[in-house]
């Protein structure tokens, strides 16, 4: 068998609020090498560096000329300027992102919202591919969305639409997570954090279970972590999960009565958890929603899974420089 050399690659950045993830990818969408480092704690310049640092192994790695970047940010963006308008878990806000990042790396770039991102992947070749209107969310840190109406990719006037994790649900709620001054948002009730802190909750109420005696022993309960128990049958976190799908559901509900979407595809790390996240939020949906929009909306996990927003970043670059 002859081994197929990609003609030409883009490098795919997924930037989130705790992780970068790069990788080289073809036009096929397949990844010849990846990278990954940790965000939390970095401040504007060593986020940057670290930017430049994985682009420039990834172009030393890759099998065919990189012909430019492309990269998914966890905030809102300009995308007349190439300016984070507001990023709460990154130290980007006010930065001209897409400027330095071609600066630094010598390369023309791309940038766009994560969750942007990863719809575009998921609609493109992915699990909301042949939909003229379907949501997306990305369950990571926070919570991230993407919606496409009437066949395009919906940005808003300046580029920094469809932040759905930043509804209000709450009028009073607690202080959204982050940098943003709102309270009451989506993401506080349906994320990665949000499955951790109803799992040290349930650990407290339950110290006899397998997620009471992690947190007995001074171990951090992080949304991974339940869901690792979860699936290992644990049912204080398995009831913690439960919970914050409930939660995910709800929000569906409105989204699902404004958009009347075909699909909304569930994608980020907090995926992993599988049914045990998806089906209360399904059965919320087919509670609450009404009828005639409820019938037609199916709710699916993301088909890229976790490397959504690498490869939507790449399907960025194609599309818009290559």
């Amino acid at each position: 068998m002859v081994a197929v050399v990609a003609s030409r690659c883009v490098i795919g950045l997924d930037l989130g609020g705790t992780k970068l993830l790069a990788g080289v990818v073809d036009e096929q969408l397949g990844v010849h090498h990846r990278a990954q480092r940790p965000t939390r704690g970095l401040g504007t310049g060593a986020l940057l560096d670290v930017l430049a640092e994985l682009v420039a192994e990834c172009v030393e790695s890759s099998p065919s000329p990189v012909v430019a970047v492309g990269c998914g940010v966890a905030g809102s963006l300009d995308r007349r300027s190439g300016v984070v308008a507001a990023a709460p878990h990154l130290p980007l806000a006010g930065v001209r992102f897409e400027a330095l990042l071609a600066e630094r790396t010598g390369l023309r770039v791309a940038v766009d919202n994560d969750a942007n991102a990863a719809m575009l992947a998921e609609w493109r070749h992915g699990a909301a591919r042949g939909c003229g209107d379907a949501v997306m969310l990305t369950v990571g840190t926070g919570l991230g969305g993407g919606i496409v109406a009437g066949g395009q990719l919906l940005r808003g006037a300046s580029g920094g639409g469809a932040e759905l994790g930043h509804m209000v649900v709450e009028l009073d709620g607690p202080p959204c997570q982050g940098e943003c001054p709102g309270r009451g948002h989506y993401e506080w009730y349906a994320s990665g954090r949000a499955i951790g802190r109803a799992g040290e909750q349930a650990a407290r109420d339950r110290p006899d279970s397998a997620l009471g005696r992690q947190l007995a022993s001074g171990r951090e309960i992080t949304g991974a972590l339940v869901g690792e128990l979860a699936h290992d049958g644990d049912e204080a976190a398995r009831a913690a999960i439960e919970l914050v799908g409930r939660r995910l559901g709800a929000g569906m509900v409105t989204l699902v009565n404004v958009f009347n979407p075909e699909r909304i595809v569930v994608g980020g790390g907090a995926v992993a958890a599988g049914d045990l996240l998806l089906e209360p939020a399904r059965r919320e949906v087919a509670l609450h929603a009404f009828p005639v929009l409820r019938d037609v909306v199916e709710i699916v996990p993301a088909h890229f899974g976790a490397d959504a927003g690498l490869l939507g970043a790449a399907t960025l670059a194609f599309e818009e420089l290559g």
